[in-house]
């Protein structure tokens, strides 16, 4: 028997496939132009003839890309992401295991919980950020990339209602055996945290890797920008292009702005690469720790 829609379910679905199309080609058409660009030449793209397709396709671009900066500021962030991804992750386990018992094991854990809440509504604001890393003498050094994010909250609420729909039974068996807490958070809740430890990983790669303010910001030393940031000065370069007169430096120009063009694909295929191993874990890592059950 066949399911017969309705004129207005029809028209809905119609509505709803018709938005989602528009918001994908909002986000893949640009990638697809930087990549054309990337892909054409310099007189190509100094005759503005490049659209959503190589026109002279060359390579050269791609070859010129690795240059000492940029490798440089690929270090940074690579450097970057494991020190944060590392510290993200034990900060966010040591936090959501305890706040994920009962307030009758644990006193005033409603307390600690409202505490954090608040942090994620309220800041201190950006300038005493600043105060307090030039105090701490953080300024221009990779602590002050990864400290004042080492605590994110909203990996520690999905983390710790992930743990609360855990059996009891199982950790409570452990103890009953002898074993300590901190034996049954590394031997019980993290095997059982698979998933959601893939979701956090993944939003913690991504997080430093697409993270750039902090870097102009904290960073004052240009050999010691991360890639985003990097890559955001080169932007910023390739805008003042458009504005330039002089046919000679115009068409210079150009052929950087086909290398800023590869730089830029070249930052998002570390990504594009990592996502496709994690996916499967995404959906019910975001599910499953979301809602407590």
């Amino acid at each position: 028997m066949k399911f017969a829609y309705s004129p207005g379910a029809v028209a809905f679905r119609i509505f709803n496939y018709g938005l989602l199309t528009a918001v994908a080609l909002l986000c893949v058409l640009p990638l697809a132009h930087i990549f054309a660009v990337s892909l054409s030449s310099a007189e190509a793209v100094n005759g503005n003839r490049v659209g959503l397709w190589p026109v002279d396709f060359s390579l050269g671009a791609y070859r010129a890309s690795f240059d000492a900066p940029f490798l440089s500021a690929l270090n940074v962030t690579l450097q970057r992401i494991v020190l944060g991804t590392a510290i993200n992750l034990v900060f966010t386990f040591l936090l959501a295991y305890p706040l994920s018992k009962e307030s009758d094991r644990f006193p005033y854990r409603n307390v600690y919980v409202w505490l954090l809440v608040f942090t994620m509504l309220f800041s201190g604001g950006l300038i005493p950020t600043y105060i307090l890393a030039k105090q701490l003498h953080l300024i221009n050094t990779m602590w002050v990339l990864v400290l004042p994010s080492a605590v994110n909250v909203f990996y520690i609420v999905l983390l710790l209602n992930f743990f609360r729909q855990l059996p009891k039974e199982v950790e409570e068996s452990a103890l009953i055996d002898g074993a300590s807490y901190f034996q049954s958070m590394y031997k019980i809740y993290l095997p059982l945290s698979k998933p959601v430890i893939a979701t956090l990983l993944l939003f913690c790669v991504v997080t430093h890797w697409n993270a750039w303010f902090d870097g102009i910001m904290f960073i004052n030393d240009t050999d010691k920008y991360p890639l985003q940031t990097y890559l955001q000065l080169l932007l910023q370069k390739s805008k003042s292009v458009l504005s330039l007169e002089d046919a000679k430096m115009a068409a210079e120009d150009a052929a950087k702005t086909s290398i800023y063009g590869a730089k830029m694909f070249l930052s998002l295929l570390p990504i594009i690469a990592l996502y496709p191993f994690l996916q499967k874990h995404f959906t019910e890592g975001i599910v499953i720790g979301a809602v407590k059950g």
